[in-house]
């Protein structure tokens, strides 16, 4: 029998509000001493001993996945300006090559190769499309890390400069360098050091705009960069001093504003920037307001600059409305108004038309309008009507997708469902048409008619009803007769998880495996209300909810609670301490990824990163007591229980982390599996040693880690273990 490794105990004692609480495993968060990182060393040669019974069929799951992928392939191209632009991936290499080719005058037709036609599905053998250019080769840039992360990436507007932004060790702090594309891959002097993702030129291409972060790892303060300028030199315009909010620079679709946005979880502001003046100042759309979330677009409407607002005050489901770019604090003219049912997420502006996203009935949806033209006559009525696209399938996601060009005549927008692969069309407005541009290959024979999803209600302790989604293989599961079960669950930020194809899940599916959702508040799936009631005072109802969605589908006999395993990530892995905690008798396994399960002791500390943003999403302990409690009833850190203390025992748990995370430390599931061991559990603890928030990077290994953390979901839930 292996003995898994001890870990030592250095009781360190934490006061606030007068309740002492001793903390014997503390002194993990030492990333830097060697008895920390042999700890996890250990920890990891534990985990790999006690699932050695599962590397056959860990290679066989990345098999699996590796020959349902089509490796070389490539995406659709997408017009900005005279290039079309795209990526590609090649069989044997784990990251991207990003390409384009130069277009042509009016044709908005992406350019597919040549033993293509436009009716079929693009076909991505490695033949070189006419004129390609390689604009970045990620797995080049890699060559020599063990992490690789591409945070920026950005042409001028005339198309001869590249600016690229490189993440090599998983915390999030990228290079910005410079690059030439006039063919001779000349490599500026301009070098940038650690700054935060997404920095863009300005469209002249004689300034870059990016932002740093400060030691909490917040983007605070936007700086302005004269390309062939010295780093040192480089002017800070805009710093945003309240830890709450992060910041982001871009620049609109019409090129008209660079653009700058503050947002904390529940707070937004922007301000706005003329282009021809890009070393001018800033001006803001709307002060902030506590409470007040909105965001900004550019139009051209009736051949006056306006801007379109999406906006929640008083409006708890957003509205938009249209403000004059001169004057944005002036009269608002009403385009939607506030409708209970329906969340509205987001508008996207064209010069010809405008699309807008949101939710109703717990799915995502898409619209579209064309804007008024100037010149109409007085007593015209401009066709601005806002047209629904619709689709047959009773789940399913939609959404826009990559349109960077502001007079381009149709909308991209992506479609997936738990059946049917990612697929792309784009929308011509002036017709209606919807022309199909590429479907996700999926090799092997995929067959979705064998696969079925539907959608399942649960009732929580209070009476409401929670959406769960079901896909599964027909031929396989008889609901009715339980069967071997993934259920998944995030439930926080108002983040929804929507019904989207997954090429790995099919070797879970075809083992004879259902994999559900649980769409539990905290998430945005049923509209603002359904976050509202699943954070703070309210967080509790996210776990209660998933417990609820468990015991539905045990008592509806789809699965048993020897067959069923719980999966969540990040906030997702919180909600996995805390079923952990709740409801461990429904559950033959939990899945834990990243979890941030230690949230009292990591938003106690304004120090540590991203904390004080935290607390509009959870409270704030340190000040306020009734904050402290709450959180510490629910914390699963501090609610590990021994088997005589209510609860029955825990399942098996497998914790993943990373070593590198900024967002999770890895120092909340090392303390959380010390102390279940100490009540009596059996949890494994697997950390990538170098890697970030999102895993390792590199499809191939990521792959391997996926393939890895399935065999154990199989084994846990008792699923055929080599499938068909």
């Amino acid at each position: 029998m292996l003995t898994p490794p001890k870990t030592e105990k250095r009781p360190i004692e934490r006061e606030h509000h007068g309740d002492v609480v001793v903390d014997e495993y503390e002194w993990l968060r030492a990333k830097d001493d060697p008895a920390v990182l042999a700890h996890l060393h250990e920890e990891n040669a534990y985990t790999k001993a006690r699932t050695e019974h599962l590397s056959l069929l860990q290679e066989q799951l990345f098999e699996e996945i590796r020959a349902r992928t089509k490796e070389t392939d490539l995406s659709v191209p997408t017009r900005e300006g005279d290039w079309w632009y795209f990526t590609r991936t090649v069989e044997g290499a784990q990251y991207g090559i990003h390409c384009r080719v130069p277009a042509t005058g009016d044709d908005w037709e992406p350019p597919v190769l040549p033993e293509t036609t436009g009716d079929e599905l693009v076909d991505a053998s490695f033949e070189r499309l006419p004129g390609e250019q390689v604009l970045l080769d990620d797995n080049v840039e890699a060559e020599g890390h063990e992490y690789y992360a591409l945070g920026s990436f950005d042409v001028t507007g005339d198309g001869s400069t590249l600016l690229y932004g490189i993440d090599v060790e998983g915390d999030e702090r990228y290079t910005i360098r410079l690059r030439s594309l006039d063919g001779s891959g000349r490599e500026f002097d301009d070098v940038i050091e650690g700054t935060a993702a997404g920095a863009v030129f300005d469209p002249s291409g004689r300034y870059l705009f990016y932002a740093t972060v400060d030691e909490s790892w917040r983007p605070d303060t936007i700086w302005r960069h004269e390309v062939g300028t010295a780093a040192s030199d480089d002017v800070s315009v805009f710093t945003e001093p309240d830890e709450r909010f992060w910041l982001g620079v871009g620049v609109t679709r019409s090129r008209k504003f660079l653009m700058i946005e503050a947002g904390s979880n529940v707070t937004s502001e922007t301000w706005l920037l003329d282009a021809d003046e890009p070393a001018g100042e800033f001006r803001v759309v709307w002060p902030r307001k506590d409470g007040v979330e909105y965001d900004v677009e550019h139009v051209v409407a009736g051949g006056k600059d306006r801007l379109l607002v999406v906006h929640n005050d008083g409006a708890v489901n957003f509205e938009l409305v249209s403000v004059a770019a001169s004057d944005p604090q002036g009269p608002r003219r009403m385009l939607l108004p506030h409708n209970p049912a329906v969340r509205l997420e987001g508008v996207d502006a064209f010069r010809d038309f405008v699309a807008v996203e949101y939710r109703r009935e717990g799915l995502p949806r898409v619209a579209v309008a064309k804007v008024p033209a100037a010149g109409l006559p007085a007593d015209a009525t401009p066709d601005d009507t806002l047209h629904e696209l619709s689709f047959d399938e009773e789940l399913f996601s939609v959404g826009i997708g990559s349109n960077a060009d502001w007079v381009q005549p149709s909308l991209r927008i992506g479609f997936s469902s738990f059946v049917t692969p990612t697929t792309v069309y784009d929308v011509v407005i002036a017709t209606g048409e919807r022309r199909l541009r590429k479907q996700q290959p999926v090799l092997g024979g995929y067959d979705p008619t064998r696969y079925s999803q539907r959608r399942e209600w649960a009732v929580a302790d209070d009476g409401t009803r929670i959406p769960i989604s079901l896909v599964y293989r027909d031929d396989l599961v008889d609901l009715g007769v339980p069967a071997p079960t993934l259920l998944y669950g995030y439930g926080s930020y108002e983040h929804s998880i929507d019904p989207a194809f997954g090429i790995p899940r099919l070797s879970l599916l075809d083992r004879g495996m259902i994999f559900a959702v649980a769409h539990v508040r905290g998430g945005g799936e049923m509209g603002r209300l359904w976050y509202e009631h699943g954070k703070k005072f309210d967080k509790r109802n996210t776990f209660t909810d998933f417990v609820a969605v468990a015991r539905h589908l045990i008592d509806e006999d789809v699965t048993a609670p020897d067959r069923l395993v719980a999966q969540g990530g990040s906030a997702g892995g919180l909600l996995m301490g805390a079923v952990a905690n709740m409801g461990p008798r429904f559950f033959s396994g939990i899945l834990a990824e990243v979890p941030f399960v230690d949230p009292l002791t990591s938003i106690l500390d304004p120090s540590l990163p991203l904390t004080v943003i935290e607390w509009d999403e959870w409270g704030n302990p340190l000040d306020d007591a009734e904050v402290y409690a709450y959180m510490k009833s629910y914390s699963p850190y501090e609610n590990v229980h021994g088997n005589t203390n209510g609860g029955g025992h825990y399942p098996p748990i497998l914790a993943v982390t990373s070593l590198n995370d900024t967002r999770v430390l890895y120092v909340e599931p090392a303390k959380w599996v010390a102390r279940l061991r100490d009540a009596g559990a059996d949890p494994l603890l697997k950390t990538e040693m170098a890697a970030g928030h999102g895993g390792v990077s590199g499809r191939y290994s990521a792959w391997r880690e996926r393939a890895f953390a399935y065999a154990w979901v199989i084994d846990r839930a008792k699923a055929h273990p080599t499938g068909e």
